[in-house]
């Protein structure tokens, strides 16, 4: 059986009450509910927090024994060249997710700082793009 980590950054434990027109209007909890639902073969783990630090520690922690991490970095994904070192130190592919396409956004938005160390990025697809991901994985 695979091992995914998902990992979600900051804002990402208001999904479903946070600027829904952008996020949606379900939870995570809902959506890893459905995830595992639909990827009977995978063992999905979940972490969250609003610290860079903590996102860090926990890439350290897994990265090493699962298959793959699933990061949405939240708005650290624009700013944190120390999780780009973080993905790089660590033998496990990362694949970047965004719930929203990016690109449609705030220009600040459009450079990620993460990227060049991801095997890809999948944006744009709601909370879809984390089933995405876990299939490119």
């Amino acid at each position: 059986m695979k091992r995914i980590e998902i990992i979600n950054g900051p804002n990402l434990n208001l999904l479903g009450r946070r600027e829904p027109e952008v996020y949606g209007h379900r939870s995570f909890e809902d959506c890893l509910t459905e995830l595992r639902r639909q990827c009977p073969g995978v063992e999905i783990g979940y972490y969250q927090s609003n610290h860079e630090g903590d996102l860090i520690d926990r890439i350290h922690a897994v990265g090493f024994d699962v298959d793959g991490i699933v990061l949405n970095a939240g708005a650290y994904t624009h700013t944190s060249i120390a999780l780009h070192d973080a993905i790089k130190a660590v033998p496990a592919p990362v694949v970047e997710v965004h719930i929203s396409n990016v690109h449609q956004r705030e220009e600040f938005r459009h450079h990620s700082a993460i990227s060049a160390a991801c095997r890809g990025v999948i944006c744009g697809f709601g909370l879809d793009s984390y089933r995405l991901a876990i299939e490119a994985l």
